[in-house]
């Protein structure tokens, strides 16, 4: 090879990366309980299963271009970039979210995609899973309210206590949103967190409206994938009603979003976990139920990171 030294490593580095995420990802699905026998039992009970599935692909693409929306518009502070080039930064961070913790991932993947101000976009990345993250408990509280009222056995102390304090985070979020500025400026005069402050003050910069946007880009995004969770069940001849079905995919959620995600499980098992018990008061057969979840993550997660690595590969590691 003729390349530079520099250069040799960035290759390099990026073929481990390569190689790793490949394998882990092989692993992961080698792992899933994943019943095909039961899938095509299900299949041929259910009526014109193909329309719930081609359904559910199709609002793929339209669930991750939302996302891609909403990092663009929190990115106009930072770089303005063209919808397509958020689309990429959103599949790599994708991809390399799958086999790291948290939001670390995804961050980098988004922040390696610019070229310039990346400093800038980890804040603007933050803000971007912040409101996702508030949307998520805002429909998850209507969702434990009501499911509360479906399974009364489950209004005891404790569940009342979580109804409170899921009301208490919705409503601080809103007290947060009307404070941000003057949060942001606050922790960036404090002496032990001022060599930070340049990651998240653009947090202080976004107007009511760039952060309505992100919000209401949010939401239409979550009732995508919520809608999404719903075809999957229908895909496997899972028929609830549509209140039962609501208030327990918000839960789902709900629990995937507050559940830290730890290196080597990403949200794996947490949907399927909070999905059993959830919907185990309406007696669901339990491999029909996740079926609809791993159906779910197949063309949720595992079909965007897969294109994600095209992206991956390309990411700039040095700035301009």
């Amino acid at each position: 090879m003729s390349l530079k030294p520099d250069k040799k490593i960035i290759f390099w580095g990026k073929i481990v990366v390569f190689a790793g995420l490949l394998t882990y990802i092989v692993h992961v699905i080698q792992q899933q309980p994943f019943d095909w026998a039961t899938v095509q039992t299900q299949l041929r009970a259910v009526s014109h299963p193909e329309q719930w599935a081609v359904s559910l692909l199709l609002l793929t693409p339209v669930n991750w271009g939302l996302e891609a929306l909403k990092w663009q518009i929190l990115l106009r502070r930072v770089e303005p970039v063209r919808f397509w080039d958020a689309c990429k930064g959103v599949l790599a961070g994708v991809s390399l979210g799958f086999a790291m913790p948290a939001q670390l991932g995804d961050t980098t993947g988004r922040v390696l995609s610019l070229r310039t101000n990346r400093t800038g976009a980890v804040g603007a990345s933050l803000v971007s899973g912040g409101t996702q993250f508030y949307v998520a408990i805002v429909f998850g509280t209507m969702a434990w309210a009501y499911h509360l009222t479906l399974v009364p056995e489950r209004a005891h102390t404790a569940g009342n206590w979580l109804l409170v304090l899921l009301v208490s985070l919705s409503l601080g979020g809103i007290v947060f949103g009307l404070f941000r500025k003057r949060v942001v400026g606050y922790l960036s005069g404090r002496p032990a967190l001022r060599r930070f402050a340049e990651y998240w003050q653009v947090a202080g910069r976004y107007s009511d409206r760039e952060i309505g946007l992100a919000l209401g880009t949010a939401s239409l995004r979550y009732l995508v994938f919520s809608l999404q969770f719903y075809l999957a069940m229908r895909v496997v001849g899972l028929v609830l009603s549509p209140t039962v079905a609501a208030s327990g995919i918000g839960l789902v959620f709900l629990a995937k979003t507050i559940t830290p995600a730890f290196n080597l499980l990403s949200d794996l098992g947490v949907r399927e976990a909070a999905s059993l018990w959830v919907f185990s008061p309406f007696v669901v057969s339990v491999p029909v139920l996740l079926t609809a979840t791993l159906t779910l993550w197949v063309a949720n997660v595992l079909m965007p990171v897969l294109i994600g690595l095209i992206w991956v590969w390309k990411l700039k590691i040095t700035a301009q």
